[in-house]
């Protein structure tokens, strides 16, 4: 893992044996600019962290952009090259309102792949990336599009599901076959997660996701689309050829219990095997024992080190371990802790990638919740290339 940085800008490359190279790059503007001036940086840092990579434009696969206030920042940032597509070669760009603590009004993660690709979109919402003979599906901006009053976190999860299942069986693909990943934003975790979380059961039971079978890694967690009554997005990965004998799931019994013990419907963390490496997409994680209790309530430092502690062990189930981390996002639900935990993650990370944004944990006693990607070698030549 070649790892580099300069200000407000990270960057984590992994060159495999075979099959190209993967690069995370993590971009924060100087927040004492106005709005169009951080835009403006944010654009001309990641074209130089491009540039000092090695990078063309048409790399790009996936970029988030996190933003301070997403209703009235969406329209400029959509025209900005932040999310439009170089070159007619599409990206998948995912919009939310996830406020970076370091005092600017938005930050941006991106993920290239230095190798021959071809990209499709399928619909305004998913792009197919096809390398190696085998696609894979972005989907970002899941959302109701609400524009009345009264709306359903119920309902509008099951809308979402609907569209990310749609999305998949016009490729051929199921959610249980085929999702590895999703990340769910909801405008109010303290009030609207327990609605989101039953009606995605009964969307799992229904497509045969169980607790006998898996589910899927995922990230719930407070953010909020461009849309006013909008309540729940999401976004998701999904490998439409996957051969099942490259999934494994991750988790570690002394450090953590599986989810079902407190009745939600994720993954802690997915291993997915390749031939030369491994990807390891790790769960929102957050201060948790292997009974499922909170552990060093109101102690936003140590619940960082213990979240950290159980990312470790999921990794080491794999493994992996904390070194091949290509980048992480820190959730903070109280700003004021944003100091100390970004100290804290200098120290331990003084150039992995990591930005660190305000998003409320789905118990109000977790006061940080973290999740990142690491990849690890591999040498597996009866599996598929990556």
């Amino acid at each position: 893992m070649g790892i580099a940085s300069s200000d407000g800008v990270r960057s984590a490359s992994y060159r495999g044996a075979n099959g190209g190279a993967e690069h995370y790059i993590s971009v924060e503007a100087d927040g004492n600019l106005d709005h169009a001036a951080q835009i403006a940086q944010i654009v001309d840092r990641y074209a130089g962290a491009r540039a000092a990579l090695g990078l063309a434009p048409e790399t790009a696969i996936f970029r988030r952009i996190f933003v301070s206030d997403v209703m009235n920042h969406a329209a400029l940032i959509r025209q900005t090259a932040l999310f439009t597509e170089p070159f007619n070669s599409p990206v998948a760009a995912a919009l939310i309102q996830q406020p970076p603590l370091s005092g600017a009004k938005l930050a941006l993660l991106a993920y290239h792949i230095d190798a021959p690709v071809a990209k499709r979109r399928v619909s305004k919402h998913d792009l197919v990336v096809e390398k190696n003979g085998r696609r894979h599906l972005w989907t970002t901006g899941l959302c109701a599009g609400e524009d009345g009053a009264n709306p359903s976190a119920s309902a509008q999860t099951r809308g979402i599901f609907d569209q990310l299942i749609g999305a998949l069986a016009s490729e051929g693909g199921t959610l249980r076959d085929n999702c590895v990943r999703t990340w769910i934003y909801l405008k109010d975790v303290d009030v609207f997660y327990q609605a989101m979380v039953e009606s995605r059961g009964a969307i799992f039971a229904n497509q045969g996701l169980t607790p006998e079978t898996h589910f899927i890694a995922s990230t719930g967690i407070e953010g909020a689309c461009a849309h006013r009554y909008d309540l729940v997005a999401m976004d998701a990965y999904s490998l439409l050829d996957l051969d099942r004998r490259q999934v494994s799931y991750l988790n570690d019994l002394e450090w953590l219990c599986p989810t079902k013990d407190y009745n939600v419907h994720f993954e802690r963390g997915a291993r997915i095997a390749y031939a030369d490496r491994a990807h390891y997409f790790i769960s929102g994680t957050a201060s948790i024992d292997k009974n499922g209790r909170v552990v060093h309530a109101r102690d936003a430092l140590r619940q960082l080190d213990r979240a950290l502690d159980n990312v470790r062990a999921l990794l080491r189930s794999g493994g992996a371990d904390l070194e091949n981390l290509t980048h992480l996002i820190v959730y903070l639900r109280d700003p004021t802790d944003f100091v100390r935990i970004q100290d804290r993650l200098v120290d331990q990370f003084p150039d992995l990638p990591f930005l660190v944004v305000q998003g409320a944990v789905c118990r109000p006693q977790w006061l940080v919740e973290v999740e990142g990607v690491a990849i690890a070698a591999n040498d597996a030549p009866t599996l598929p290339s990556f």
